[in-house]
């Protein structure tokens, strides 16, 4: 493997003033009933409030800001069945820019319509008999389109970053800070955010229980490829970090933590009772290990970032119901 270059804090810096004007600084939010239960001040970044539903937009904004002329005019190809599907698609549409974007045949239809009405063309596949990642690559090739994937870009890390660069400007330094975590980009550029700005911050990933291919990978000390999990936490049922976020979540991020889809249930219900948001099983994992450790946390200054609130509403009733 050839040497790579990883992003660093001028770079989550840079895209901030890329992205001003496109992104939404999405709220920060705050719950008595919250800070009583840990007995610590607790701040949620809600980036279930930023365009299309969730923080993929800022690194899809930010890696497509920096293509050429050329690039431009030739257009974005990507791979995705969910959020980052629709992040690119919108921030193309924002810029000129013709996307394709590869999803699953049997991807949520909602979801592609979503994709479709920015404007994207979407190229579908069999998810069980073939590779996405492949297809995206010979597309690329072929019709001399820019590849940009999920998380493992230094563009879209640095992008990702700036939502905890956001937080923090507006908290002050924390002590403690939970991002979720599926490939990696969220965490690895909410750690670079969050190490320049609170050096002594505890910095946490978390993943679902059925994927902890990140803890594993971790502990380790090397990439550790699983099987596609079963889990609620949709935006989590990713198979391996990447050759970006690996080596910079090893340098700066504290540990990694589960939880299981029953204590993602239970933060979905409390976060829509009681703080009234619209928040998917993913963006709940930070707040669920949290919950978790509690009573280590009394006295702290705690960030919580919440991913995104893209959850099919047939199916974000049945998880409220209790079923």
């Amino acid at each position: 493997m050839s040497e790579i270059t990883l992003p660093v804090y001028s770079d989550v810096a840079a895209a901030a003033g890329r992205i001003k004007g496109h992104a939404h600084q999405t709220p920060v939010l705050t719950s008595r009933t919250v800070n009583e239960e840990f007995g610590a001040e607790v701040f949620f970044k809600c980036e279930n409030y930023q365009r299309m539903g969730a923080f993929k937009f800022r690194g899809a904004m930010n890696a497509l800001s920096q293509f050429s002329d050329e690039q431009r005019a030739a257009g974005v190809v990507a791979f995705s069945s969910g959020n980052h599907a629709q992040a690119i698609a919108l921030s193309a549409r924002l810029l000129g820019i013709p996307a394709t974007i590869v999803m699953p045949s049997d991807a949520p239809a909602a979801k592609v319509a979503a994709t479709r009405g920015y404007g994207a063309t979407v190229v579908e596949y069999d998810r069980y008999t073939q590779d996405r990642e492949q297809i995206g690559r010979d597309l690329a090739t072929e019709r001399g389109l820019t590849l940009i994937p999920p998380y493992d870009h230094p563009h879209v890390i640095a992008g990702q970053g700036t939502a905890v660069k956001e937080l923090m400007e507006e908290t002050g330094p924390l002590d403690v800070l939970f991002v979720c975590l599926g490939g990696g980009g969220l965490l690895a550029g909410s750690a670079l955010a969050s190490r320049h700005l609170a050096p002594d911050c505890v910095i946490y990933g978390v993943e679902p229980e059925a994927g902890n291919d990140g803890q594993q990978s971790f502990r380790s000390g090397k990439i550790v490829h699983i099987e596609t999990p079963k889990t609620i936490a949709d935006g989590a049922q990713t198979q391996h970090l990447g050759q970006y976020t690996f080596p910079i979540i090893q340098q700066n991020v504290n540990d990694i933590l589960t939880v299981s889809d029953e204590e993602l249930v239970n933060c979905m219900q409390f976060l829509a009772e009681r703080m009234k948001m619209v928040v998917e099983p993913t963006g709940c994992l930070g707040f669920a290990a949290a919950r978790a450790m509690k009573n280590e946390l009394r006295g702290k200054r705690i960030g919580i970032v919440i991913s995104g609130g893209n959850v099919d509403i047939a199916r974000y009733a049945h998880f409220l119901a209790g079923n």
